[in-house]
């Protein structure tokens, strides 16, 4: 009979900050049954859709996430002196990769970034009728070339591509190829052979949402001419002063004698684009305004992705993640599932689909994350399995950086906010703060300002109900990421009030089936499961950490909370030790086992997440005594539980909790 063994551990650690964790994958709460894991690769690599539906996408503004090198944050002498939340802020690529080793995408479930563009801004500002702007958000490029000082260097990108693919996070590039940034003094206009300045886009019809520009005074970029073009004077001089000219022209060169393209402006935007996948190994691309540019650019830009793509991968084999294709994700304002495939300019349509997109993001979520979830869910899943969308994908949000009407404006529901996102079919993207309900209206703020505030961090430190908002948002994201089924998987109704629903991947290579229960009864509960798992069944609720059997077509449980996660629990092999470590404390921990001599590092466990891990029975060693040992990441002593005895086949609970002062490992028959 196979024991169970509590240990618990008190840390003596005091009031501590965030600290630093690395990991190379995020360990869930529960993980995918035995062996199914190379299945998913398999599946998902047939059949990219299933990844990207159950895919967790952290969109962020690099520039107001987190400064991680005050040194940039006047670069390019831009003043601060621009509207509230309109001027360069400060936040950089160093503050993004502080977080991935942190681990903090990780204890979300996050397995894809999206970071607003890094390329070179114009240098000036300019007022669209909400106050002086900087092009802190990205989105008025400059110089399609280089990385924007502010933000930081290319080594400073690398380095946080590479760190995000160490921890199994796939990192999307935003590319803007409609239009340049706006004209300022410092910033002069492009030739007109490469911009039009009019007319202002009427949003009545193809030609007018395409061949226009979006606002008064952003040049958009003439996409739809064959006709070759020279290098804009402001970059050739530029270049010029940088000592980078010749390589440039030389590069550019190569590019059109390889691929026969005329000189023509979407090309040398295509080329540009592409030159960071073959250098760095971005994953996929998020296309800004995709609805206002030809669709037939899209499709060269994806294929030249994929050679880019290619080329990277063969050079950097070990920095691969998978054979997951490359992905791309349009912005295609207005677009929901409703639509299917067919987007409609008012006299035309255009499926995206058929021309280099893979997904799109769905601008209805909003809206319908509002009524009931059992409709939502049910039309998604009948949308992406059965309908229109099979074999694609959508990506759904609750807020974003230019919606100035999300879901829950107020921050008035974020429990709900993030219960509906990370459990509705399709692939979910988190706006930051989401997560930490950061304020989406700003006293004195203008326009969609207000959406754009600085990263929240302080209520994370000193708020407690914004740490039990980060801790829901935790446990839902680790939970879908452990499961594919919850995105990618056939949705069913199984009882309306109090709300149950089933999720099932079958296919190949996987099994993945999960139940959710909503609105139960906090304390003891019994859960009926409709069959989804026979009698005698082991299940864990991955919201509560709470296991039980099937009996009767029920599992009892009594949880303290009214949100039930289920899925089957992974058998324990009779040569293997199972451990499962819960973080009480407020900080990712380094969790070590120290057996047959030699102390194991058995992961990183974040904060309030109950974490899986097997040891092989040659880590305990012939005498059968292990110790388990804790420590905040890069801060203060080990902390070490004392020896317990084990036997193959045991169950071992490892909780972490905390005291202000004083140490002590207690063990609990």
């Amino acid at each position: 009979m196979r024991a169970l063994t509590r240990v618990v551990l008190f840390l003596g650690l005091g009031a501590c900050s965030l600290l630093s964790a690395y990991i190379h994958r995020a360990p869930g709460a529960q993980p995918r049954q035995s062996g199914a894991g190379a299945g998913i690769a398999a599946e998902e690599a047939a059949h990219p859709s299933v990844f990207w539906n159950s895919a967790t996408v952290y969109f962020l503004l690099t520039d107001r996430f987190l400064d991680g090198d005050s040194t940039n944050d006047h670069a390019l002498g831009r003043a601060p002196d621009g509207a509230l939340l309109r001027s360069f802020l400060g936040g950089d690529l160093k503050g993004v990769l502080r977080k991935i080793e942190e681990g903090y995408f990780d204890s979300l479930g996050v397995n894809v970034l999206w970071m607003t563009p890094f390329v070179e801004q114009i240098r000036g500002s300019t007022d669209e009728g909400t106050g002086k702007t900087y092009a802190y958000h990205g989105y008025w490029p400059r110089d399609w070339t280089a990385v924007d000082p502010a933000l930081g260097t290319k080594d400073d990108l690398r380095a946080l591509v590479d760190a995000a693919h160490r921890h199994h996070i796939r990192v999307l590039m935003d590319a803007v190829i409609n239009h340049t940034g706006p004209v300022t003094p410092e910033d002069p206009q492009w030739p007109d052979d490469w911009v039009r300045t009019s007319p202002r886009c009427t949003y009545r019809s193809y030609v007018t949402t395409v061949d226009c520009t979006l606002v008064d005074n952003l040049p958009d970029v003439r996409t739809d001419r064959d006709a070759p073009v020279d290098l804009p004077p402001v970059l050739v001089e530029k270049w010029r002063r940088e000592g980078r000219l010749d390589q440039e022209r030389a590069s550019l060169d190569a590019f059109f004698q390889r691929t026969g393209y005329p000189r023509a402006p979407r090309y040398y935007l295509i080329k540009w684009l592409t030159d960071w996948v073959r250098q760095f190994g971005f994953d996929g691309y998020r296309m800004d305004t995709a609805k206002h540019f030809e669709d037939g650019v899209g499709a060269a830009l994806k294929r030249e992705a994929e050679l880019a793509f290619g080329d990277w991968r063969r050079a950097h084999p070990t920095q691969a993640l998978d054979s997951l294709p490359f992905y791309m994700v349009g912005e295609a304002y207005g677009w929901d599932p409703s639509q299917g495939r067919q987007f409609s300019y008012g006299d035309s349509t255009v499926d995206f689909f058929a021309h280099g997109y893979d997904g799109l993001i769905n601008f209805g979520f909003k809206r319908d994350a509002a009524g009931p979830p059992d409709s939502v869910f049910t039309r998604y899943s009948a949308a992406l399995h059965t309908g229109a969308l099979r074999g694609f994908a959508l990506l759904n949000y609750v807020s974003s950086h230019d919606d100035g009407s999300p879901y829950d404006l107020d921050r008035k529901d974020p429990f709900g906010a993030g219960t509906r996102l990370l459990l509705a079919p399709g692939g979910a993207q988190i706006y930051y703060g989401d997560e930490l309900a950061r304020p989406l209206r700003v006293a004195g703020a203008q326009g969609d300002a207000n959406l754009r505030s600085l990263m929240n961090w302080a209520d994370l430190r000193f708020k407690d109900s914004t740490r039990q908002i980060l801790l829901h948002w935790r446990k839902l994201g680790l939970f879908r990421r452990a499961h594919p089924a919850v995105g990618s998987g056939v949705h069913r109704t199984l009882q309306a009030n109090p709300f149950i629903f089933s999720r099932t991947l079958l296919t190949d290579n996987i099994d993945d089936r999960v139940l959710v229960a909503m609105d139960q009864p906090k304390g003891a509960k019994s859960v009926p499961l409709f069959g989804v798992w026979p009698d005698g069944a082991a299940l864990v609720d991955a919201y509560s950490g709470e296991i039980g059997t099937v009996s009767k077509g029920a599992v009892a449980l009594n949880t303290p909370f009214d949100l039930v996660l289920l899925s089957q629990r992974p058998a324990v092999e009779n040569d293997t030790v199972v451990v499962y470590v819960t973080n009480n404390y407020e900080i990712p921990m380094e969790v070590y086992v120290a057996g047959s001599g030699t102390d194991y590092r058995m992961g990183t466990v974040n904060p309030g997440i109950v974490s899986r891990f097997v040891l092989r029975w040659d880590v305990v060693g012939t005498n059968r005594q292990v110790e388990f040992v804790a420590q905040a990441s890069g801060y203060g002593p080990r902390v070490r539980t004392g020896r317990v005895y084990v036997s193959p086949g045991d169950i071992v609970d490892f909780e972490i909790s905390t005291q202000l002062i004083g140490s002590r490992a207690v063990v609990r028959p």
